[in-house]
């Protein structure tokens, strides 16, 4: 089988997909190793806590360091 180009070049430019690509694309990305994924926790939080949770951009990272420092836990 015939090495194909990669379709990045050295410049960080995508070159133009090719049927080949196609072909063997699958959608969305790989799965985590279990170790790592993520574990839904539902718990409710007071109004006020709620009210500035709301100017956070990344909610889950910023309670994930919260409780890290508050628990001491190292990641």
């Amino acid at each position: 089988m015939p090495k194909h180009k990669p379709y990045i070049g050295e410049d960080g430019e995508v070159r133009e997909l090719d049927d080949h690509f196609f072909a063997h694309a699958r959608r969305g990305r790989p799965p985590m190793p279990s170790g790592e994924k993520k574990v839904r926790q539902n718990f409710m939080i007071d109004p006020d806590i709620a009210a500035r949770l709301e100017g956070v951009e990344n909610k889950s990272a910023f309670v994930n360091d919260a409780l890290r420092k508050a628990l001491g836990v190292t990641p």
